[in-house]
């Protein structure tokens, strides 16, 4: 990669070669092992001029002492990243292992096929170990106590077991992600307009589409609220500090007793600025977060005539351990017929608040004062999969509950509950979202349809992410990328990328499948779905328009199969965003004339995008 760029552009595609063809950059390592050497001597220098600064810098002048303290930081800075970088990034099981040769007799291969498992399960034990160590160093600051443990063991466990079986590097990793949004812009832009699918939701109370964009335009200001003071101070930059110094400082120590608060500083404010409730209305507020527990507050919403229950989302590293905690466990629910699991950390969270309001008796305590009020719960993102599985578990004692999911996690229910859950739960899904199309069943989908993208174009990096680059920030045609695909056997395609000789990635279904577009006839995680049924937004107009152009909503139901595949977009981060969903929600809910669809409107039919 450093040669691509020391020599004239004329020979870069000869000099760099291709992702899937790293002959010419043979020299690299020898580069890297060089610049590994000049790492000694940078690092003395570094410890001289700190030494300088401190004791001999006496009589010199202020800007040239200042110049030297900026070079003395700068060079430490770098060092200690490039030391951090090295102990997450570092693979020890990159080496190439001893094994058979590509060109040997298969009866020779199938002799070794014992070794090779084994030598695969080994590999795969210590690379858990290698990835627990390194979630253990990025989260030194949390306490390492037994659900840290755990959660970082099953993370680990899945991060390795998923990149086990590729040898592809962060520059790989972009250039393939580049021609895959380009990829599916060409299919996009090739589809018909017209090709819609007829369908009708399952329950009848889900017929009246705008009465349902009228509950989740009020009930998402709830969810966003959950999120405390940050999201109130991003949403109103210019006046959230002000509107909420006045009340943070004050000493309300009898009114947090009272709503049974934990430290909740300018949460409370600003939850009562966004959700224009009154401080009587509160039951409880909880913003107790540790991992599988996560914060949310019950107050009685008087204008829908509800107790409702709003859980928050992903803002802490605690949150994201438990958003990584993707692996299955079972869930008992009353009434479903069929296998019943759920993603383990949302499952643990709402268990977590399911004890907090039953066992503590907050649910008790809003009916006693509301009892003819009936139950909704609602969140966004995390807060949206913990309160669907919250509306599972309480479904059975309270009948009439309503959940509304925003942004759900796209790995939360099995099948069987998924559809149990289109009876109550609403989820509400903005544009390319990524996260209610994450599952590490589509994970292992983007993967494969990422190393065929590399493997099968012929041009050199550099060249990719450049175009990548200009097609993001400026739009244009999708460019069509020479293919090699037609000079290369399909014996080749079923070898990893830079280690034709390693045993770690022999015999995988990710590389096996390289040459067909059907994913792995043996998928190795179960399927996890989105909850309820599904409420999908998109923009009206041009996939790409001016910064400043007004954006139009249309609304449409929609199905668990739109979102089995992981689209790329600059927008898939931007539309998860809770500020974004309640904009585009209060959006449609004052142009509805003009945002349904036409058959949206009707009650025999809806169309899915």
């Amino acid at each position: 990669m450093i040669l691509c760029f020391l020599v004239p552009s004329s020979y870069l595609s000869e000099l760099c070669g291709t992702i899937m063809n790293p002959g010419p950059r043979r020299s690299v390592p020898a580069l890297v092992y060089l610049r590994a050497l000049l790492y000694v001597p940078e690092l003395v220098w570094a410890c001289l001029g700190a030494v300088w600064v401190s004791d001999s810098s006496t009589g010199c002048k202020p800007e040239e002492v200042g110049a030297v303290i900026a070079a003395v930081v700068s060079s430490w800075i770098i060092l200690l990243s490039m030391a951090v970088g090295v102990l997450v990034v570092f693979d020890p099981l990159g080496s190439q292992r001893p094994g058979a040769p590509p060109d040997a007799p298969r009866g020779v291969r199938d002799l070794e096929s014992s070794e090779s498992s084994q030598l695969f399960y080994t590999a795969h034990t210590v690379a858990s170990r290698v990835w627990e160590s390194r979630l253990r160093l990025l989260c030194c600051c949390l306490p390492q106590d037994n659900n840290h443990r755990a959660a970082f063991s099953s993370i680990a466990q899945l991060v390795s077991g998923f990149f086990l079986d590729t040898d592809l590097v962060p520059s790989d990793i972009a250039a393939g992600l580049a021609l895959l949004h380009q990829e599916q812009d060409k299919m996009e832009h090739c589809r018909d307009p017209d090709e819609v699918l007829s369908h009708s939701p399952s329950s009848p109370i889900r017929e009246d589409l705008e009465v349902e964009l009228e509950k989740a335009a009020h009930f998402m200001k709830f969810a966003a609220a959950a999120y405390g003071w940050p999201l109130y101070v991003y949403s109103n930059p210019l006046t959230g500090l002000c509107k909420l110094s006045g009340d943070c400082c004050r000493s309300r120590q009898a009114e947090y007793d009272l709503v049974g608060g934990d430290s909740l500083g300018c949460h409370f404010t600003s939850i009562l600025q966004s959700t224009g409730l009154q401080y009587r209305d509160f039951i409880h507020i909880s913003f107790h977060n540790q991992i599988y527990e996560i914060p949310f507050y019950v107050a009685l919403d008087h204008k829908r005539e509800a107790v409702l229950v709003a859980v928050r989302g992903t803002l802490s590293l605690k949150d994201v351990l438990t958003d990584l905690s993707a692996e299955c466990e079972n869930l008992s629910v009353e009434g479903v017929s069929g296998t019943c699991y759920a993603h383990k950390g949302i499952s643990q969270a709402a268990h977590y608040i399911y004890k907090r309001l039953v066992n503590d008796g907050i649910l008790s305590q809003a009916f006693n004062i509301a009892p003819e009020y009936k139950l909704v719960i609602c969140g966004h993102s995390l807060g949206a999969g913990a309160a669907s599985l919250l509306a599972v578990l309480l479904r059975s004692t309270h009948p009439t509950l309503q959940c509304y999911a925003f942004s759900p996690p796209g790995g939360l229910m099995s099948k069987a509950v998924a559809d149990y859950s289109k009876q109550f739960v609403v989820s509400v899904v903005l544009g390319k979202d990524l996260v209610p199309r994450l599952s590490i069943p589509n994970m292992e989908d983007l993967k494969r349809r990422l190393l065929k993208m590399v493997s099968n174009c012929s041009k050199p990096k550099y060249k990719i992410l450049m175009r990548g680059c200009w097609y993001e920030l400026f739009g244009g045609a999708p460019d069509d990328f020479p293919t090699e695909l037609e000079n290369r056997r399909e014996e080749v395609l079923n070898q990893p990328l830079l280690g034709e000789e390693s045993l770690l990635v022999q015999r995988s279904n990710t590389y096996q499948s390289l040459s067909s577009d059907d994913s792995p006839a043996h998928p190795t995680h179960l399927p996890l779905y989105l909850p309820g049924c599904i409420l999908h937004i998109t923009e009206d107009g041009p996939a790409r328009r001016h910064c400043f152009a007004p954006v139009r909503y249309r609304a449409e139901w929609s199905s668990e199969t739109s979102f089995r595949n992981v689209l790329i977009s600059p927008r898939m981060v931007a539309d998860h965003m809770p500020d974004v969903v309640l904009r585009a929600l209060r959006s449609l809910t004052r142009e509805q004339p003009f945002a349904l669809c036409p058959s949206s409107t009707s009650n025999s039919h809806l169309n899915v995008i």
